[in-house]
Formats: C-alpha cells, structure tokens, sequence
C-alpha cells in the first residue's frame, strides 16, 4: 500500500475552482448580517496571499480552510497560532 504526505485536499482532483467558491459566496448564508465589507475582505485576502501557509491561492494549511470563503465571514479570524494575521470583525 503506497502512502503519501500530502492531504487529500492538496490533491488535484479537490482543488477547488473558481466556480465552486462562486457559488459558495453566492449562497444565503453570505448575507450582509454575515460578512465583512469588501475592504476588510480585501485586505484579509491580501494578508493571506502574503502568507506561507497559502497553498495554491486558495487553501489555509494552517487550518485547511478555503480563504475566499473564510475571509468573507465577519466571525472568522486567522487561525495561526498567536492570535492570527487578522481577527473578527467586532460590531
């Protein structure tokens, strides 16, 4: 039986697309109740894609999280350990 290092979401065949995340944000539960503005938005995504723990634009290896999505919700905040790269958006 052959073993491998990497997750089976680093595989090839679960790399999210572009559609998918789409279609994620799209949903009811990214209503304005739920989700950052689009400046926090941008700038946690451009905090992520400075990160090393970005795996192929998309996925948090720290937490296995897909960022786009993650980024969005208002409660979500960094996972890394130390209090992370950036926090919940207090109301």
């Amino acid at each position: 039986m052959a073993t491998t290092s990497a997750c089976k979401g680093c595989r090839d065949d679960y790399k999210v697309t572009e559609a998918q995340i789409a279609r994620i944000l799209a949903s009811s539960m990214f209503n304005a109740h739920n989700t950052a503005s689009d400046e926090v938005y941008a700038r946690r995504v451009a905090i992520c894609a400075a990160c090393p723990k970005l795996q192929d634009g998309v996925t948090c290896r720290a937490c296995g999280c897909i960022i786009p999505v993650v980024a969005k919700l208002k409660d979500r905040g960094c996972p890394l350990p130390g209090g992370g790269l950036w926090q919940p958006v207090a109301e």
